[in-house]
């Protein structure tokens, strides 16, 4: 059985769940959300606790039962507590700003970078080299700071540009470090 398949997901206070055929809606208190499952699993809502089982040990349950189990998990947690992704901004004169719910980026091109918040995402700008990406749903989350950090990936030489925090850019040595004298 799976390690993960197998672990019951516990609802917090205020969470609701609603079960359908292949779909389970998530309602809690900063949104909510709708989860595809496949069919053929069985979700079962047990005093307060969702349990994932699947029918068989063949290997596209063997398969679903984790992802899903992880999927759900991951809706609940959202509508309860959310998801939040930090950036920071590396380089001289990079910065951030927010004008209304379009996030404006200065990292070293000839003009400022917009980036517009899709449906579910806010943009928060605590520094002018920080920005937090919040939301309730992960993948949407994850989506969207990796399309920002896109817009100018860290260089690696410098290291400069948008990371996550936390982030370890491995340097590349620079040409006067190779050691060679050049040509005689």
């Amino acid at each position: 059985m799976s390690r993960i398949g197998r672990q019951a997901i516990t609802l917090p206070k205020g969470v609701t769940t609603q079960i359908e055929s292949g779909l389970i809606k998530v309602k809690g208190p900063k949104g909510e959300l709708q989860v595809p499952f496949n069919n053929e699993l069985i979700v079962a809502l047990e005093a307060e606790t969702l349990v994932v089982s699947r029918p068989s040990d063949s290997q596209k349950h063997k398969a679903l039962h984790g992802l899903s189990r992880t999927l759900i998990a991951n809706a609940v947690k959202g509508v309860s507590d959310g998801f939040v992704i930090n950036l920071e901004l590396k380089g001289v004169g990079y910065r951030a700003k927010l004008n209304g719910n379009t996030l404006e980026l200065t990292i070293g091109y000839s003009h400022p970078i917009t980036l517009d918040a899709p449906a579910g995402i806010k943009f928060e700008v605590p520094e002018q080299t920080k920005i937090n990406i919040v939301g309730i749903d992960k993948q949407l989350v994850g989506q969207v700071a990796a399309n920002v950090r896109k817009v100018r990936k860290p260089d690696a030489y410098h290291g400069k540009g948008v990371r996550f925090v936390g982030e370890k850019i491995t340097l590349k040595p620079g040409k006067a470090a190779s050691g060679g004298k050049g040509k005689k």
